[in-house]
């Protein structure tokens, strides 16, 4: 049995197995449950009791021993519903606070460098960009290189309807070798204006520039990202952008 969906659900090692082993024996004392387990004697009522307060288990006394025994395995089902309860009121509650959060972050401006590993902290430093821009406002990238991945494809066109939905235009300027069918294809995109560069320079990361703020992204051979917050700076990559953008045409559609 795959005992990893259990894992999911929020079941640890030690509480799959002292479940799986209840489930097979019926009620008994502890001395079954640990040999049957391989459960330390020393944790086994610890895990009971965790396995008690999520409705999991339970027992009865007889002549002053504890009889302990399995819920039906349907009990799982009802645990899982809870938790997810739990995680929809928490979210609602997280979303009532989030402006507050986000208003707090950004008076502190503890530092005006921030590092961002692995493709998730990539991804979550660009999409700052959808609680820093207003409606109309824009980003830029410069030298973005072709993306092919199933995977980066997808969340393409998941971003787009996000970024389309908020209403925030954007400019990007592909190297020269991307293929013109992923140049041609970001132009379909509203408020997105895709063109190819035409200087032969490749750098291992792309820029992105908005507001005050500069994000340099490498995706190979590791995915990094550092943000800096510091309108000079900005401004400078966004006069290179500038200048590359002007020697560059817009991109026809028959192209």
């Amino acid at each position: 049995m795959n005992v990893s969906i259990l894992k999911d659900a929020g079941l640890t090692e030690g509480e799959i197995k002292v479940y799986l082993a209840l489930l097979e024996i019926g009620s008994t004392t502890s001395g079954p449950i640990i040999k049957k387990s391989g459960i330390s004697r020393s944790i086994i009522y610890t895990i009971l009791e965790k396995l008690m307060n999520k409705g999991l288990v339970s027992y009865l006394t007889k002549e002053k021993t504890k009889y302990f025994q399995a819920a039906q395995p349907n009990k799982l089902l009802e645990y899982i519903e809870e938790k997810e309860e739990k995680i929809r009121q928490s979210k609602g509650e997280i979303e009532k606070i989030l402006p507050i959060l986000i208003k707090k972050q950004e008076s502190a401006k503890q530092s005006e460098v921030q590092l961002y590993q692995g493709l998730k902290g990539v991804r979550t430093a660009y999409e700052y960009v959808y609680s820093r821009l207003k409606k109309r406002e824009e980003f830029c990238f410069l030298g973005i290189s072709p993306i092919l991945s199933n995977d980066q494809e997808a969340y393409w066109k998941k971003d787009q309807k996000i970024r389309i939905k908020a209403g925030i235009k954007c400019r990007l300027l592909f190297n020269k070798d991307t293929p013109k069918w992923m140049v041609k294809d970001r132009n379909k995109y509203k408020d997105c204006k895709a063109r190819l560069m035409t200087s032969e320079i490749k750098t291992p990361a792309m820029f992105m520039t908005y507001k005050d703020i500069i994000l340099i992204v490498q995706q190979v051979p590791a995915a990094i990202a550092i943000e800096i917050i510091n309108q000079d700076i900005k401004d400078s990559f966004q006069a290179y952008f500038e200048e590359f953008w002007k020697k560059t045409k817009s991109f026809k559609s028959k192209s």
